[in-house]
């Protein structure tokens, strides 16, 4: 991944100005934020990635995931 130096924050500039980061988020299509000067995450304008779109049964798929996660305790008791 090539980083544009128009895209970089540190994470300290994200937390003190998260509106600025979402501007170039909307204006570049991300941005790769830096912590302790290294590049650790990436904040993605979801609009400008349609790769990153799911199908309607992908949704599905992670929406029960989460649930299935949430409550395990309880569907394991369940189908005792």
């Amino acid at each position: 991944m090539t980083i544009n130096t128009n895209q970089m924050l540190s994470i300290s500039e994200v937390n003190q100005n998260f509106s600025k980061a979402t501007r170039i988020a909307d204006k570049q299509g991300s941005v790769v934020i830096f912590k302790n000067n290294k590049p650790v995450y990436v904040m993605l304008n979801l609009q400008a990635h349609p790769m990153i779109e799911l199908s309607d049964d992908e949704k599905v798929e992670v929406v029960a995931k989460r649930i299935l996660e949430k409550h395990r305790k309880a569907f394991e008791v369940l189908a005792e």
